[in-house]
């Protein structure tokens, strides 16, 4: 897949601690974009932060809070994307799903093994 010049760029704010049927919702945002073909997904980590609830989530020792932010960024072009954009709605009930025009300058896949 090629990717360059403008293309749209997602990114999910939600808890590490939110669920899908069980499992993470980042991990099944990431599945789903993986089977929609998107160019790819990343999930990151936050080491503190708040959101509309105004609790402040944090990794410092004597905080109580475990439920640290995470990011998960998904970049492709704009049809794609939107395309996209209904299977956010059904899983992030709760967080914050942003839209940003960018612009794709390298996007490069691992060589195979013997090229």
């Amino acid at each position: 897949m090629r990717l360059t010049g403008s293309a749209l760029r997602v990114t999910i704010f939600i808890g590490e601690n939110d669920t899908w049927h069980h499992k993470p919702v980042f991990t099944e945002i990431v599945h789903r974009a993986h089977k929609a073909g998107l160019a790819g997904a990343s999930v990151f980590r936050g080491i503190e932060g708040f959101g509309a609830s105004s609790l402040i989530h944090t990794t410092r020792l004597l905080s109580l809070s475990e439920d640290l932010p995470v990011a998960i960024v998904i970049v492709d072009t704009e049809d794609r994307i939107r395309a996209f954009l209904p299977q956010l709605d059904e899983l992030v009930t709760e967080g914050l799903v942003i839209l940003d025009d960018c612009e794709v300058i390298r996007y490069m896949g691992r060589g195979k093994e013997g090229q």
